[in-house]
């Protein structure tokens, strides 16, 4: 199939007013991550900053889950209480429109796969959102790691249980754990997209993300916030721990959401569309 045949069957499911099928929600999906592109590179660094500070409050709830545990219940118990509570940043960042990084993945991806953007274009957007979500990370993180100690409700010891948590497994389970987690967020968006009510949005993000953290899955921002805060307050993680980690994770999550997400799913519409 041509790029010009492809293009034609994308303008022409574009001009549907309602999803119906796969087809319309990855039409919608390149629509949304055209728009990405053409957005003005300052908005979109400051609007992936907003989802890396606004995703911090996830790393808050958690945090106070494992100060509160700490010593009261098995250790191996408080993860999957702090389960319950991780969802709530991406609840926040998905219903506010900012950008983040793993739910950006496959929808970026897909005008590169239409031929409508090149590998360049979707890396350098790419370095620009990661930067805004780490940056905001790293300020969310350390404001936190000051203000919960003093208000009592995070302790250093729950923020580098939690930080040791993370960070604990050999790299290479962090790789495909990170790829698992980026197949998931990626999927989130997707789904998202066929959803118009906010409590049916809500419901999703909150399952999706709560699968996420019951199966401890490796996602590069939240993660990122709560290794760099277990490096502000603990000797045992070092930089170079924190940058190993943030690379493998960034890794993993991107081959997740582009492999099988973008390319799988941008593969059956071509394969579909050539039948027709």
């Amino acid at each position: 199939m041509s790029k010009k045949e492809v293009e034609e069957i994308i303008d022409t499911k574009s001009d549907k007013e309602e999803i119906e099928d796969q087809d319309d929600i990855l039409v919608k999906q390149l629509c949304e991550g055209l728009d990405t592109y053409r957005k003005n590179r300052v908005s979109t660094f400051l609007s992936s900053l907003m989802a890396g500070l606004e995703i911090g409050f996830s790393f808050m709830l958690v945090a106070i889950v494992y100060t509160l545990f700490n010593g009261t219940i098995d250790d191996k118990y408080i993860p999957y209480l702090a389960a319950f509570l991780y969802p709530l940043g991406f609840i926040l960042v998905v219903l506010g429109k900012s950008i983040l990084f793993t739910e950006q993945t496959s929808l970026l991806s897909l005008p590169v796969l239409s031929r409508r953007k090149t590998v360049g274009d979707l890396m350098s957007l790419w370095g620009i959102v990661i930067l805004g979500n780490l940056v905001g990370g790293y300020l969310i993180g350390a404001l936190l790691v000051w203000i919960g100690p003093q208000l009592g409700v995070i302790s250093y010891q729950g923020i580098e249980n939690l930080s040791d948590h993370v960070n604990h497994y050999s790299r290479d389970i962090i790789l495909v754990s990170s790829v698992l987690a980026g197949w998931l967020m990626a999927l989130l968006s997707w789904i998202i997209t066929s959803t118009h009510k906010a409590t049916g949005k809500i419901l999703i993000i909150y399952i999706v993300t709560f699968v996420i953290a019951l199966a401890g899955l490796h996602h590069s921002i939240v993660g990122s916030i709560e290794v760099f805060a277990g490096f502000l307050v603990s000797d045992k993680i070092t930089f170079i721990d924190y940058l190993t980690f943030q690379s493998t994770s960034l890794l993993g999550n991107a081959i997740g959401g582009v492999f099988f997400v973008a390319i799988l799913k941008y593969g059956a519409f071509l394969a579909n569309n050539s039948e027709e």
